[in-house]
């Protein structure tokens, strides 16, 4: 496994890290079991680099991995977020407030078993806080030792230029793929004039790039999938008709199409 730096003066990871929101069910029912077994697969290829949230099945996530790397201490170097709030009945909103910002992160770390992530980023950002006073928040976090590195997913130019100015951002992440390339308008640009590492999510297609075509009408209940217009009709079918052919090139170069769409983003930096 090739490693890079994760942002300016930030750890090496290998260049393939592993998204964990599905160990909470977010592409269908799973265990303990398999997600374990991923784990330990993963330390076997040098993956090394994880990637979860406190909003990943509410905690779930975050509790799977805190359980295994209890028996494999030190392996990983973690990503974990917070800013996003989930209430009972599903619905979404956004908290950069100093108090629930510590109290995502203490609770990520209470379920991680770890008294410090390597990174830490803002899931979302509250439009109306100053990201100035964001970074303020999380540089007491550095501080007090709980963080290694500032991060946000999802973020404009203008404003990571601004959060970049009170301090060195580590890393920024953003759904990234053959099918999903709005970062190259200025974000990607961005993070390399600043030193900053960008890390996509999603480079996959959220299954679009899986050796089969997924098939909506087999996505379990939980699978975000479901709801997503990406994955309803008529999107559905035009999206599979544009990709056909970046299948069929895969296929003729002895290849998945899964590997061919790591290889180009790995390609591109």
């Amino acid at each position: 496994m090739k490693r890079r730096q994760l942002g300016a003066g930030g750890p090496e990871v290998g260049a393939v890290g592993l998204g964990c929101w599905s160990f909470a069910g977010s592409y269908g029912p799973t265990d303990e079991t398999e997600s374990h077994a991923t784990l330990a697969r993963a330390l076997e290829l040098g993956v090394d680099f994880l990637d979860t949230s406190n909003v990943y099945g509410n905690g779930v996530s975050e509790e799977v991995i805190g359980r295994f790397i209890k028996d494999h201490p030190d392996r990983f170097t973690i990503a974990t977020k917070g800013g996003i709030v989930r209430t009972a009945d599903g619905r979404r909103s956004i908290d950069n407030s100093p108090g629930h910002l510590r109290s995502a992160l203490e609770a990520s770390l209470r379920r991680l078993g770890v008294e410090h992530v390597a990174l830490y980023y803002v899931h979302r950002r509250e439009k109306e806080r100053p990201i100035e006073d964001v970074m303020e928040t999380l540089l007491r976090f550095r501080e007090e030792g709980k963080i290694g590195g500032i991060g946000f997913s999802e973020i404009a130019p203008s404003s990571l230029r601004r959060a970049h100015a009170v301090h060195p951002v580590m890393a920024v992440q953003n759904e990234y793929s053959l099918w999903t390339r709005l970062p190259e308008l200025g974000l990607i640009r961005t993070c390399r004039e600043l030193g900053v590492a960008f890390v996509p999510f999603s480079p996959v297609g959220r299954g679009m790039f899986a050796r089969e075509v997924p098939d909506p009408a087999t996505f379990a209940a939980t699978d975000f999938r479901k709801h997503n217009p990406r994955f309803l009709e008529p999107d559905f079918s035009h999206n599979v008709a544009i990709i056909e052919a970046f299948r069929t090139d895969a296929k003729a170069r002895g290849l998945s199409p899964a590997s061919l769409a790591l290889a180009w983003i790995l390609h591109r930096g």
